[in-house]
């Protein structure tokens, strides 16, 4: 069964959230930390600071491939933003940490050069956020299969 999609797209901008009932610091360390990374997307070496370049394993990706990302803000524990050049174009993505109380929410966002690569860039968001959650929660990793192609639409109807 597909789990329910959750993000939508506005303009370019593809936004996922996922909210998260550990401190914000808690949060940080598995979106910024490599081998907490590992758990859910991928481990990654070289120096984490703005200007500079790490190089990222893609774990759960089919050959699991190195590739260069340039670490453009990183504003610990708060917010972090990077960009990936593959063959399928660059990537831009932002991710906020905002905390409220007990509860800690993730924004993620990736800007789109063209709306039309939400049907098959949201399926893989959802998924690796729903990978997060899961790592973080000690549960088995969810299957890619669930979610592509069956969001493909919802997202190619703008979300």
């Amino acid at each position: 069964m597909s789990p329910k999609p959750t993000g939508h797209v506005r303009g370019n901008d593809l936004i996922l959230t996922r909210t998260f009932r550990a401190p914000i610091d808690d949060v940080w360390t598995s979106v910024a930390k490599s081998e907490n990374t590992a758990r859910w997307f991928g481990s990654w070496e070289g120096d984490p600071s703005p200007g500079k370049i790490v190089r990222l394993q893609l774990l759960h990706e089919r050959g699991q491939p190195w590739t260069n990302v340039t670490i453009e803000e990183c504003e610990a524990p708060r917010r972090l933003v990077v960009t990936m050049k593959d063959d399928y174009g660059e990537w831009r993505i932002e991710l906020t940490l905002t905390q409220t109380d007990d509860t800690t929410e993730l924004r993620f966002v990736q800007h789109l050069s063209d709306r039309k690569l939400a049907g098959d860039v949201g399926p893989g968001w959802e998924y690796y956020l729903d990978m997060l959650v899961a790592a973080r929660e000690g549960k088995a990793l969810p299957s890619f299969e669930d979610y592509y192609p069956a969001q493909k639409a919802y997202y190619l109807e703008g979300a």
